[in-house]
């Protein structure tokens, strides 16, 4: 984007407009030139890397009775255009133009059954996503091109809620192919968790335990019943189903888990790294074991089974589910209905889901901050583009996530969103958004309004970008910039140009804006 500076010729100002392009795609060459990870070596027993542990436990669920008596649920709000708006983010990845109308029409409870009642498979409406040569992508060879690829089914898919509740499980479930090094594999737990994302968390969890991925990043193939690894027994407790320090489990339950998890394995082929995932009963212990004061030959689908009926696997599920739409806790009313509703549909995640979406604290004054791969396809969303640059990847990761890449094993830390080491990702991304729809000030054969006033200005910004709800402050503060950033004085052939580099300034203000980095 060109600055708004006065500049002395039409020369001088076309170069200013690129150097910052130059420069981003200067960065870009040279992520495009980083090598793959290296092939892992065979896995061993002792030494071999394990998944980063968090420094700081994640937020836990409070301590609600295990089987809440009472609660209910307060009627669905009605919509307007915030809060369609607000829903459509948080239950996808923003509005395309004339979305929010769509739904305001539509109404909360019609809008809600259709996202979470999702029919047949996803359309992928518009082109098919490229790098920024125009070749298809190769999601399970080529760096970064896995991401490009989630990233397109964000932004064309019209099963929104189903892609937003596959990128929750990616987080709750945190695997990362810094140590699983198989793009292939991290693909094909994506798709187990899309297959899974509205229905049955005990099916999820089943199909998770036995997953290649997972039994990768979290050693499920190097625990046997001679070398018990207790590493995906105490995750399955502390992060996927029952919360830490909540009197849950004990250390003796994870020592009995782990056993019963006991009989995994697969074949390292030189060249071609793990295969053959597979369960040999002859690497289990068959041994008693005593899990949260149960006694039995337990396998590993009864460590599934006991984890899901622990009597705080419940009120752990549902609010930490809520708090991936809502940024404060249940009132005890409604952790209760939601428990009870979650319970009685035999661990159903839609129900639960349908209940969150329709409830009123979700459209309240507090604000999400947006995840930077939602900041991103929201972006694209809004301006009607698709992926068509290897780009996103780097930017994602410098704006704080790389999808497939979750920091450690509790997942990414939404607490820096936001800081100084990750706007400068956002601000690039942007920048890069903007590149193909920027208004091009010297376009002598569609010139730009040179007589364009400062509301027109600000109103044409906001068009531009699907008319999305401001704060009073945020629209002020744009105008006051429309009305003051031009020279007082200026050229005939200053007109039209430095009017089309306002415009281009605005949607950037705009999209950096806290407004838009939050809903």
């Amino acid at each position: 984007m060109p600055s708004l500076l006065p500049a002395r010729n039409r020369k001088r100002a076309t170069d200013h407009a690129t150097v910052l392009g130059k420069s981003l795609h200067r960065k870009h060459k040279a992520h495009k030139k980083r090598k793959k990870h290296k092939k892992r070596r065979p896995h061993h027993s002792h030494g071999h890397a394990q998944p980063p542990r968090h420094t700081q436990p994640p937020a836990q669920p409070p301590k609600p009775p295990p089987h809440p008596t009472g609660g209910s649920l307060p009627p669905a709000p009605d919509l307007n255009h915030l809060r369609a708006e607000r829903l459509l983010w948080r239950a996808g990845f923003g509005p395309r133009p004339g979305d929010v109308d769509r739904v305001v029409s539509a109404g909360l409870d019609a809008t809600v059954r259709s996202l979470t009642n999702p029919s047949g498979a996803a359309n992928l409406v518009g082109p098919a996503p490229t790098d920024e040569d125009g070749n298809a992508l190769a999601p399970a060879d080529a760096w970064g091109h896995d991401h490009l690829w989630w990233l397109d089914r964000m932004v064309r898919s019209d099963q929104q809620l189903v892609e937003r509740m596959t990128l929750i499980w990616h987080d709750w479930f945190a695997t990362s192919n810094e140590k699983v090094d198989s793009q292939q594999r991290m693909l094909d737990q994506n798709a187990l968790l899309r297959s899974h994302a509205l229905g049955s968390f005990q099916d999820l969890l089943v199909a998770l335990t036995q997953d290649p991925a997972m039994l990768t990043w979290l050693d499920g193939i190097e625990n046997d019943k001679d070398d018990p690894n207790e590493n995906y027994a105490r995750e399955v407790m502390e992060l996927f189903t029952l919360g830490a320090d909540r009197g849950a489990y004990t250390e003796q339950d994870v020592r009995e888990l782990a056993r019963a998890l006991t009989g995994w394995r697969a074949t390292w082929t030189d060249g071609a790294g793990l295969q053959n995932f597979r369960y040999d009963d002859r690497r289990h212990d068959h041994g008693q074991k005593t899990v949260f004061g149960h006694t039995g030959d337990f396998d590993w689908r009864d460590a599934v089974r006991l984890c899901l009926e622990n009597p705080f696997h419940a009120s752990f599920f549902v609010t930490k589910l809520w708090s991936y739409f809502v940024p404060t806790p249940p009132d005890t009313a409604t952790q209760a209905a939601l428990q009870r509703l979650y319970l009685d549909s035999g661990y159903g995640i839609g129900p639960v889901v349908e209940a969150i979406l329709k409830h009123p604290d979700l459209y309240s004054d507090r604000a999400l901050v947006k995840p930077p791969v939602v900041y991103n396809a929201g972006l694209l969303r809004a301006t009607g583009q698709g992926v068509a640059t290897s780009a996103w990847a780097w930017l994602g990761s410098q704006a704080g996530q790389q999808l497939f890449y979750p920091p450690n094993v509790s997942g990414w830390d939404d607490s820096t969103w936001l800081d100084t080491s990750t706007w400068r990702g956002r601000s690039q991304i942007v920048t890069y958004g903007l590149r193909k729809t920027y208004v091009d000030p010297w376009d002598d054969q569609h010139p730009y309004s040179s007589t364009e006033d400062p509301t027109t200005a600000v109103a044409d910004a906001l068009r531009y970008l699907g008319n999305p709800s401001l704060s009073r402050e945020l629209r002020d503060g744009l105008l006051a910039f429309a009305g003051s950033c031009l020279p007082t004085a200026m050229k005939s052939w200053q007109d039209a140009p430095y009017r089309a580099m306002r415009q281009n300034a605005l949607r950037h203000l705009i999209l950096t804006s806290s407004d838009w980095q939050a809903c």
